[in-house]
Order: structure tokens, then C-alpha cells, then sequence
């Protein structure tokens, strides 16, 4: 098992490339089973979840090819005929379930185990297989796996999604574009990824309305054709690097092939750090700034301020002078990254959803451990601020959701090596 030595700190100067989402490219890679003819999709990372989902859409007998150095995905659903995603896959990751929607959409039937996925918290599919119910199909659970079955032509209906989620709103799209009279989702996700994924089904064929709002319909056609369609950029790798090159004292860094408008209300936020940010077509140069402003926060849906960023977010308030709150108001118990930050030295305390941070506080190396993707790399980002080593443990979680971590911070000025965990 790897890990990280970091030695620290280091200012970030230079140019970092913003790599294509995992999070949007997935629900396009499920969307791709719905087509009658192969699909291509752009600008794809080469990161675990993504090989993961392809096993789970080859055992089906989807071909799929990876060209890793052009980050062109091939997804030809010609001789898919096994209905099923299994445990040892689905396990792995989460985003796996959306082979429910996309089989049962496709075939009417589909057994898909359980899904696992990051260590923190639980996040129930049971607005996915409540919203499958309404919209007529019959859905039982047998021995960890949903077996999922639904008649040629399903009513339709409304469902509304409480709390909204980005997850159920892709499933339920998926499983009614080619199978529901006609499904109203009401409180749906308006993430750019269900944005993009919509926007793709439509180009494929489908008929969808009040895309980018939070009422979506969904009328049912004969069929979809496979198109070629570009992943868009990561946002929430694009926050994490804003937020490094604002922490570093001294840092100048230009993030290029942003998608900016998929940033929602962050980069308002970010301004009142105090960091210099300019912003011009898919180019985001940041300054850090002399001192960082105290910052409360709240996460909120989109495009409130991301979950996925409040990690990384509190990181960088325990270099802010001034006392500074960061509230998560999606996940209530996403803060396992505040005890390993507080080993090295930060004033962070955790109440309920909410954890107030005392800055500035020096930090100091140590060994730290991570345990889920947003955790681990807050834990990168507290190690280049860290005076002396920091030894980041587990990072299998990283390689999950950041293309080539090490290798673009390092080539802004980062010290940071991978290394087995016995050294």
C-alpha cells in the first residue's frame, strides 16, 4: 500500500492542467449502455473508478476500450446480454449503481448488487429504488444484490427527491428515458454532471425537460444512438488547486482547462479569502494571498458551496487568522480528515455537522492516514504547509479521484513523492 512523503513548505509557481471529472464521466459511461450504437467520450481521467467502472460494464458484455493517452472511452453495448453488476465490483465503488438504471432502462431487468464506496457515512439508495417503484418498476432485495423489473412501457409519474441527490436524480434519468411514459423527478440535482449526462441522453435521442432546473420530465422514445460527447473538466479538483496556491504564502498558479461556469458560487467564496483570482475563458490564475481571511462556510446543493471542497477548505482556514467555521449540511459526518490535521498541529474541533477552526496555527510533519477521497487530500494539502515530513498513508483513496496528483504538484514546486508504506 502506498503513501506520500511530503516535505514542506513549498510555494507553487507554474501551470497546473485541470483533468477531466470522474464524477460527471461515469454517468456518461452508463448513459452509453442505453444506445443502439458505440459511444466516445472525451477528456476521460485515467483514475481507479474509472477502470473499476469498466470491469462492471465489460461483464456484461459491453466491449470497452480505454485509449489512456488520448483519455478517449469506447463503449460499444452491441453484445451486451448479462443483466448483472456483482458484489467484488460494485463493492469498490459506489457510482457502480448506476447500472441499475441503465440495464433496467435498456432491458427491463437488472440485478445489481449493493453498492460500497468511500468509508464515511451512509448514503442509502433508497430514493433510487423508491423512485424506480414509482415509476412502475418492481424491485425486491435478495441477498445484498436489488433484483429490478420493469414492463415494456412503465406509467411514469412524479417522484420527489428529499433530500435532493445527485446519484438517485442520474439513476432515475437513466432507468426512464426509454421506458417511462412520461417521469417527473421534482427536487432533482442541478449539478453540471446531471447537466452534461441530460444534455448527452437528448443528443442521443432522448426527450427530457427542464434540464438545469430542478424539475426534470422525462418521456420515453424508441431508442438511442451512441454519439461521441467531451467529459467536462473537474471542478472539484480545479477548487482543490485553487485552494493550495491560496494557502501557500508566496504561491502564483494558473489552472488552465477549467470548465469555470460548472464552479458555481466557489469562486464568490473564494475571493473573500483574500487570494488574488482572475479568471478569463477556461484559465484561472490565483495569488495567494499575504494573509487569508477567516472564512465560514456552509455546504449546500448546487450551486451552493461543494461538499466535496470542505475538507480541503477547513485545511486551509487553520492558516487564516482568525476564527473560522466550515458546516456540512449535506453529509453530517464527513470530518475524519480534523483528528489526522490536528496531529499536525491545527486547533480544529468538531460539533455535530460543524467544525470550528482557531488560525493561524504553525503546523508541524507527521504520519497521518486518510479515509476517504476528499480526506486524503486535504491531508496533502496540510502537508505542504507542514513544516519538515509528512507521511500520507492510504493513498488509494487519491488515486480514486485525482489524475496524476504527485506529478502536477511537483511540477509547481511541491515536494511530494509516492513511496510502498514500509519505508
Amino acid at each position: 500500500m502506498d503513501k506520500f512523503i511530503i516535505e514542506g513548505p513549498t510555494p507553487l509557481k507554474g501551470t497546473i492542467p485541470i483533468s477531466g471529472s470522474k464524477n460527471a464521466a461515469l454517468p456518461l459511461m452508463a448513459a452509453a449502455i442505453l444506445g443502439d450504437s458505440p459511444t466516445t467520450i472525451t477528456n476521460v481521467p485515467k483514475l481507479r473508478d474509472i477502470y473499476t467502472f469498466n470491469n462492471v460494464i465489460r461483464v456484461t458484455g459491453t466491449h470497452v476500450n480505454f485509449d489512456e493517452e488520448a483519455g478517449e472511452l469506447s463503449i460499444d453495448p452491441a453484445n451486451l446480454a448479462h443483466l448483472e453488476a456483482p458484489y467484488e465490483l460494485v463493492r469498490k465503488m459506489r457510482a457502480s449503481f448506476y447500472m441499475l438504471g441503465a440495464l433496467l432502462g435498456k432491458f427491463g431487468r437488472a440485478k445489481v448488487s449493493l453498492p460500497g464506496g468511500c468509508a464515511w457515512g451512509p448514503r442509502p439508495v433508497d430514493l433510487h429504488l423508491n423512485g424506480m417503484r414509482e415509476m412502475g418498476a418492481d424491485i425486491k432485495l435478495e441477498e445484498g444484490y436489488v433484483i429490478a423489473n420493469a414492463p415494456k412501457e412503465m406509467e411514469g409519474g412524479t417522484f420527489t427527491l428529499d433530500p435532493s441527490s445527485v446519484g438517485a436524480t442520474i439513476n432515475l434519468v437513466l432507468a426512464s428515458v426509454l421506458r417511462a411514459k412520461e417521469f417527473t423527478i421534482k427536487n432533482a440535482a442541478k449539478e453540471p454532471d446531471v447537466v452534461l449526462l441530460c444534455n448527452t441522453l437528448v443528443e442521443m435521442g432522448a426527450d427530457i425537460e427542464g434540464i438545469g432546473t430542478d424539475t426534470l420530465t422525462i418521456r420515453a422514445v424508441d431508442q438511442l444512438e451512441g454519439i461521441t460527447v467531451r467529459n467536462a473538466a473537474d471542478r472539484i479538483e480545479t477548487g482543490t488547486f485553487m485552494i493550495a496556491a491560496a494557502m501557500h504564502p508566496e504561491s502564483d498558479v494558473t489552472l488552465t482547462g477549467a470548465d469555470v461556469d460548472d464552479l458555481g458560487h466557489f469562486p464568490e467564496v473564494f475571493e473573500k479569502t483574500g487570494a488574488d483570482m482572475t479568471i478569463k475563458n477556461d484559465t484561472i490564475h490565483i495569488e495567494a494571498p499575504d494573509q487569508i481571511n477567516a472564512t465560514n462556510i456552509e455546504t449546500q446543493i448546487y450551486p451552493g458551496f461543494p461538499t466535496d471542497l470542505q475538507a480541503q477548505w477547513a485545511t486551509m482556514m487553520t492558516q487564516a487568522s482568525g476564527e473560522s467555521s466550515v458546516t456540512d449540511t449535506i453529509y453530517y459526518d464527513r470530518f475524519s480528515y480534523v483528528p489526522e490535521v490536528t496531529r499536525l498541529g491545527a486547533d480544529m474541533d468538531v460539533d455535530e455537522n460543524t467544525v470550528n477552526i482557531a488560525g493561524k496555527t504553525p503546523l508541524k510533519g507527521a504520519s497521518v492516514m486518510s479515509t476517504d477521497l476528499r480526506a486524503s487530500v486535504s491531508l496533502v494539502l496540510a502537508g505542504m504547509i507542514a513544516e519538515g515530513k509528512t507521511d500520507v498513508l492510504r493513498i488509494y483513496h487519491l488515486d480514486r479521484g485525482y489524475e496524476d496528483l504527485e506529478e502536477k504538484l511537483t511540477a509547481v514546486g511541491a515536494n511530494i513523492r509516492r513511496a510502498g508504506q514500509e519505508e
